[in-house]
């Protein structure tokens, strides 16, 4: 009875380890996202406020970059609960995932939310540029030349990363 007891507790307490785990390394990803989608958004309000005429321009990149980043977080959430060998946790964050043209294409045949946001990224792939694209890009090089322009963006996105890298998952 004792050992049946032991045992019980013991896979009790694994499962609930697993779960824990799980919750830590979707936290940590979700931290992540969060940082890099406020960054993005910094970068193209600071790029909007000095060249206004891009502002149509980098709303469409802002959108895109929010559409990859929630398939992002949504396909680490559902691999951590179904498939933890596709999320590489012993990388740095940013490279827990690395999901190919094929894999959105796969991802985007489901009929749910991480369905819809891989049908939104793939899209957004597949789509022509936004004719100013070059035009905004050649802004944010400039913008990104100048780091007293950026600093307080910058340091926002740094210290929020700091705050990722040390929550411990194990």
């Amino acid at each position: 009875m004792n050992k049946l007891l032991l045992a019980t507790t013991l896979l009790v307490s694994s499962f609930s380890t697993v779960a824990a785990d799980q919750q830590c390394f979707s936290d940590k990803y979700e931290a992540y996202v969060d940082a890099s989608v406020q960054w993005y958004q910094d970068l193209v309000v600071l790029t909007s406020k000095q060249y206004p005429n891009l502002e149509e321009v980098g709303n469409w990149f802002l959108d895109g970059r929010k559409n990859h980043f929630e398939l992002n977080r949504q396909a680490v959430n559902y691999y951590l609960e179904n498939d933890p060998t596709k999320i590489a946790t012993e990388r740095s964050v940013e490279s827990w995932l690395m999901l190919e043209q094929a894999d959105i294409r796969a991802l985007a045949q489901r009929d749910d939310e991480l369905g819809k946001a891989a049908q939104a990224t793939y899209q957004d792939r597949q789509s022509t540029p936004h004719t100013q694209n070059y035009d905004l890009r050649s802004a944010f090089a400039d913008l990104l030349s100048h780091p007293k322009k950026i600093d307080a963006a910058l340091n926002k996105y740094n210290s929020s990363i700091k705050l990722v890298e040390k929550m411990d998952c194990q």
